[in-house]
């Protein structure tokens, strides 16, 4: 877990406009944030630099591109030793389904949010991935309708 980096009100609108929109030019950047553009793109490189922006990525739809099955995956552990959880970190990497990873508090270890094609795709990868990692229990809860997906977190720019 990375520590919060400070930053002062123009960061903060930086961050604000850039997960808005990473394409927008510097130009307009610097405009929106009330600081000329030298100034601007070397806060936003600072950013980069300390590790508070980490990509700039396009947002697909993935019903577009045919991933039209997102399923939620609880995971609970067959023990808790290091060894298993350095096998489950291994294990989870190896499929580009798994877009999401949180470990959790509570009654099941692990969530998974997994991208597929379809129930077929998703059996092919619960099969291979029971196959390849003991579990206690796993728990698929298939989504019906994606209602909000953003990307944007709700960062306070009136801060200091």
């Amino acid at each position: 877990m990375t520590d919060a980096v400070p930053l002062d009100r123009i960061d903060r609108r930086i961050l604000s406009e850039l997960m808005r929109d990473a394409t927008v030019p510097v130009s307009q950047l610097a405009e929106r944030v009330g600081l000329s553009q030298t100034p601007c793109w070397k806060r936003v490189q600072k950013l980069e630099a300390a590790g508070v922006i980490t990509g700039r990525v396009a947002i697909v739809d993935p019903a577009a591109i045919g991933l039209g099955l997102t399923v939620l995956v609880e995971i609970e552990a067959a023990d808790h030793t290091p060894e298993w959880r350095a096998a489950f970190a291994t294990t989870v990497e190896r499929y580009p389904e798994i877009v999401e990873v949180y470990r959790m508090a509570g009654e099941v270890d692990y969530l998974l949010k997994v991208v597929v094609s379809g129930m077929a795709a998703y059996d092919a990868f619960y099969l291979d991935l029971t196959q390849r990692l003991a579990c206690r229990n796993v728990t698929s809860k298939f989504a019906m309708e994606r209602m909000k997906a953003v990307t944007a977190l709700p960062i306070d720019t009136s801060l200091a």
